[in-house]
């Protein structure tokens, strides 16, 4: 089997997944600027050193995911054996690197891409879009606990694993974010929609926005709104990576959700240095 060659460029949020373990959903882009996703994976018990970061080159042995009819969905041969790290892109040269595999098809038209996701022949499921202007970025409450059945099996689950393992860390399951956070914008078309975030970049900044201000989650998300309106989407020349729940792809009018962010500076601001 020949090995897959890819730059890790999403990273999800943990959820819960119906089987009763946590999991996570992970895209990047083949060396060719192609797509492919990778799920499942139960990232927080890979071994450290296989726990890859954004825009690492990783790779791993991949087979499609016949339980998943989007052309980009692949799931690791082995999980035991999953990712070889052999590399990373960093942002010299304002991400000029990264720039040249991500930005190779970026859509402006969300009509377009919606078209092309429920085009039988196509079913594309991800992608990156351009936004045309930012109007908002929202800061919603949302169930504060993960599912009772889902959790109790988990727990179960690790328990029963835990009796064989000489271990003082045992798993715990992620928190359940108690937001959800999403961005407000025109596409090229003076299209509107409002669509949520789900990288766990956003996540993890909001519990350390938390910590910092100690447990004042009104100041915790005045900050993660901060950081994605004021700066990404009024500093930074800003991209999303868009992807399709499985579920909803061919039923709801957008199956799409925000999946991660691309935001080098905007090349007006690189004159001024």
């Amino acid at each position: 089997m020949a090995r897959t060659k890819v730059l890790i460029a999403v990273k999800t949020y943990p959820t819960l997944a119906a089987k009763y373990d946590e999991l996570v959903c992970t895209a990047g882009f083949r060396e060719d600027g192609s797509w492919v996703r990778i799920y499942p994976i139960p990232f927080r018990k890979l071994d450290y050193d296989k726990q890859y970061k954004k825009y690492d080159w990783v790779e791993i042995d991949l087979v499609r995911n016949d339980s998943d009819f989007r052309p980009e969905s692949h799931r690791p041969y082995s999980i035991d054996h999953a990712f070889d790290i052999v590399g990373h892109i960093d942002t010299s040269n304002n991400w000029q690197l990264r720039k040249e595999i991500v930005l190779r098809n970026v859509y402006t038209n969300l009509e377009l891409l919606i078209a092309d996701a429920k085009d039988r022949s196509k079913k594309t499921s991800l992608a990156v879009f351009k936004p045309t202007r930012i109007l908002d970025f929202i800061c919603e409450p949302t169930d504060r606990e993960w599912d009772k059945v889902k959790l109790d099996n988990l727990k179960a689950k690790a328990q029963q694993l835990n009796l064989f393992a000489n271990s003082d860390n045992p798993f715990e399951v992620v928190r359940k974010l108690p937001y959800k956070f999403s961005f407000v914008f025109l596409d090229e078309k003076g299209y509107k929609s409002t669509l949520m975030i789900e990288d766990w970049e956003t996540g993890q900044l909001f519990w350390n926005c938390l910590k910092q201000h100690e447990g004042n989650e009104q100041k915790a998300c005045q900050d993660v709104r901060m950081k994605y309106f004021d700066d990404f989407a009024r500093s930074k020349d800003l991209y999303f990576y868009l992807g399709t729940t499985r579920n909803f792809h061919f039923v709801a009018p957008n199956p799409f959700i925000i999946i991660g962010a691309f935001h080098p500076k905007k090349e007006d601001q690189l004159s001024l240095f």
